[in-house]
């Protein structure tokens, strides 16, 4: 399917990305199924190279960590494709995590390591 290049486009800014420094870096990654919806923002984890699901708990130093740059669908049969922020600089408060998890001090020192900052942002 191919998009037209003369079509408008109006984006909302959504508070999601805080600033551009350090670069928001896209990358394509690899999603586990039957995960229902993950919304952008969702942070994602899981081995390096290997299918990545939402957060849950503790994250761990030895996984890969990303951010989701757009709602994805993970339906009920194989993995999916998705991209996400590999590094950048994001609204804590924007984030999506699963099972009502906060991030501790600990999983914000493993993402700044990977190059995700975190700042609070207020809503306009």
């Amino acid at each position: 399917m191919s998009k037209r290049l003369d079509e408008s486009l109006r984006v909302e800014y959504d508070g999601l990305i805080v600033d551009n420094k350090p670069v928001a870096d896209v990358v394509s990654i690899s999603l586990a199924s039957s995960q229902g919806e993950l919304l952008r923002g969702s942070v994602v984890t899981g081995t390096p190279g290997g299918s990545l699901s939402l957060a849950k708990a503790a994250l761990d130093a030895e996984n890969a960590t990303y951010i989701l740059a757009d709602d994805t669908d993970t339906g009920t049969g194989e993995a999916v494709s998705a991209v996400a922020y590999r590094t950048g600089h994001f609204a804590r408060g924007k984030l999506v995590l699963g099972s009502e998890y906060a991030l501790t001090a600990a999983d914000e020192e493993i993402l700044r390591t990977e190059g995700i900052l975190l700042s609070d942002a207020l809503d306009y």
